[in-house]
């Protein structure tokens, strides 16, 4: 893979271990104790301990080794972290494959990263494009594994070697694979113990996707650890409501939260009041967080228990890259996003386009030094020399940067301020978009001519994308068309939410697009503002879309989801039916019935004592009964 390995021992410190070799120590320290909770069932480490063995065991028979990659295609579950953790001790590197993606955008990932084994399970196999990795499923109906001869794990890979592969978005329209290695992962724990003292007694949330690297920190964070680690429901992780529930049941401690997800948390604890909370520390990442926003949770909870901390960070750096404890004069004055100081093995320079440092108060672009900065791009030499340049800064040979792309400046007190993305990169609800990746995908509409994409902060102040285009025959395509075009290749998050057709793109002086003169866009489609042709209901639903959609229109039969709506906006339309209706409303009937028509419908069938949380369960449930037929991995089928 044109590897460029990292020094397994900083300074005066005790070399690193792997990961897998942390966790057989864990594993041995705590046996009994609870590693995995996902609905009613409870894994402990032994437990994890001895699956995890078994199926690494089938891997090393299927051929995995140091950085070997294994797909995981598979749902949030115990069967997930179960594969996760036997991955590692086979010696593999495992390589996140998000359900939610788009066919062709697996099919894009498979064919780049090329695993030699893909484990996933019988029921999710239709959604898997071609392939020629060596399949394993864990809740397998054959008896074919019967054949894989029993091979001790035994891991060979060492620090050096990788843990995971997780594709961020590419600015050419074809994703990228970033490559981390053990070695990483683990000294950011190390490097960050003195801040968080994590330990056995800490309850963590797996909130985010397996796709999404700030799900790296909440797993190996909580499993290194000895803690107990709460795997979350896609559908109660979209109810602010479900979700605050399951921190009370669980007693979680540690909440990992995007800002976006935090907001909607802070509307429902104003509503709840609970004192039982029992957080000690809520960790920020993924995007730029508006310390304003804060000002209701500091006015409930103190700045002290549980604490605030702000971090920044990037894939290419291993999940974090700076600390910064808030409190709550934070809020009270407005601060901007201010993220503190590099964590301590790691070095942040702030240099101008000649990569010479700026001077405090100067605005430069972020690059990262020291022993997070990964192994680089999967396959892309090229971007590797353009984005991990020579760090001229430090007296280490081999010694490298990343440069981020991002900018910031220094603050008079020293502090460290986030200013954004210096090019067409953006971060929406947690996930960083490449604006050029939906470009060239859009341009691949025979229709199309050139396409821009543009962030759009509407009224209320949620971040969307919106795509401007020029048409080949000058005619105006259906928002309906594009959006199921896109659809094909784009996960949900990339999705824009208006598309707006234009003559000519305006430009500046220097030739750029000048994004100011672009026209405003018009969300909603051309129903009734004041009266619907519909049903009492049909109509309340509306007005709840036209208010949180901030459109002007909206008609029976548009989707939610090609009208402007995002996932958390979903979740406020949610808050806002069951008000109005006075009982419990499942979230996942509102991502099944994406029309006003049909949810209307829906909604007039509801039974007043469902909640989303039954989704949940009965997902658990089906996840429980494989994970009955697959206990020791007996049906495991290649």
């Amino acid at each position: 893979m044109g590897a460029m390995r990292q020094d397994t021992q900083r300074g005066d410190s005790a070399p690193l271990k792997a990961l897998w070799q942390m966790f057989d120590e864990i594993a041995t320290k705590y046996p009994q104790r609870t590693a995995v909770t996902f609905g009613d069932q409870h894994l402990s480490y032994a437990e994890l301990q001895s699956q995890a063995s078994e199926l690494a065991s089938h891997l090393r028979a299927c051929g995995v080794g140091p950085d070997s990659l294994v797909g995981v295609f598979l749902e949030r579950s115990a069967q997930a972290i179960i594969a996760l953790v036997a991955i590692l001790k086979a010696g593999g590197a495992y390589l996140p494959l998000d359900p939610a993606y788009p066919s062709e955008r697996i099919a894009t990932i498979l064919e780049d990263a090329q695993p030699i084994v893909l484990v996933t399970e019988q029921e999710m196999r239709n959604q898997l494009p071609a392939h020629a990795a060596k399949t394993i499923y864990l809740d397998g109906a054959t008896a074919q594994s019967s054949r894989l001869p029993d091979v001790e794990y035994e891991s060979r890979s060492a620090p050096d070697n990788l843990a995971y592969v997780i594709y961020t978005s590419g600015s050419t329209g074809k994703p990228k694979g970033v490559m981390v290695t053990q070695a990483n992962v683990a000294r950011l724990l190390s490097s960050t113990e003195h801040w968080f003292h994590f330990d056995e007694n800490d309850v963590w949330t797996l909130f985010h996707s397996l796709a999404f690297d700030f799900s790296v920190w909440e797993i190996w964070g909580c499993l290194l650890s000895g803690g107990r680690l709460v795997v979350v429901p896609f559908p109660v992780s979209r109810s602010p409501q479900d979700f605050y529930e399951l921190l009370l049941k669980e007693q979680v401690t540690v909440l990992n939260q995007t800002p976006s997800a935090f907001y909607q948390l802070i509307t429902e604890d104003r509503e709840r009041r609970s004192p039982s909370l029992a957080l000690r520390v809520v960790i920020f990442g993924g995007e730029a967080l508006n310390f304003k926003a804060l000002r209701p949770w500091f006015s409930e909870h103190g700045d002290r228990r549980p604490r605030l901390v702000n971090m920044y960070g990037i894939t290419e750096t291993t999940v974090h890259v700076t600390y910064r404890e808030l409190d709550a004069s934070d809020a009270e004055i407005g601060a901007h996003s201010l993220i503190g100081a590099p964590i301590p093995d790691l070095q942040i320079y702030l240099l101008d386009d000649d990569r010479r440092r700026v001077s405090p108060g100067e605005v430069g672009e972020i690059y990262v030094g020291g022993a997070g900065v990964a192994r680089g791009y999967l396959n892309r030499p090229e971007l590797n020399t353009e984005r991990f340049v020579a760090d001229t800064f430090s007296s280490v040979s081999d010694s490298r940067l990343y440069k981020s792309g991002d900018l910031a400046r220094f603050l008079p007190d020293g502090e460290l301020e986030y200013l954004g993305r210096g090019d067409a990169q953006v971060k929406i609800q947690g996930f960083r978009i490449e604006l050029g990746e939906i470009e060239a995908a859009l341009m691949g509409h025979d229709g199309i001519k050139e396409a821009r994409v543009v962030p759009h902060t509407d009224s209320v102040g949620m971040k969307r994308l919106v795509a401007y285009y020029t048409a080949r025959n000058g005619s105006v395509m259906a928002a309906g068309d594009l959006s199921g075009f896109l659809a094909a290749t784009m996960p949900p998050w990339m999705m824009p939410s208006a598309y707006v057709p234009i003559q000519v793109f305006p430009l500046t002086p220097n030739g750029k697009l000048d994004t100011k003169a672009l026209p405003a866009p018009k969300l909603g489609s051309a129903g009734t503002a004041a009266h619907l042709d519909g049903t009492d209901l049909e109509n309340q639903v509306a007005s709840i879309w036209r208010g949180v959609l901030n459109a002007e229109h909206v008609s029976l039969g548009d989707n939610f989801f090609d009208i402007g709506g995002t996932s958390l906006l979903l979740v406020s339309v949610h808050q806002k039916l069951q008000a109005l209706l006075g009982k419990k409303i499942p979230i996942a009937d509102l991502f099944a019935s994406t029309t006003v028509r049909s949810l209307a419908e829906r909604l007039s069938k509801v039974d007043p004592d469902s909640e989303s949380w039954q989704l949940a369960q009965e997902k658990a449930q089906k996840q429980r009964a494989a994970f009955t037929r697959a206990r020791g991995l007996k049906k495991l089928d290649n």
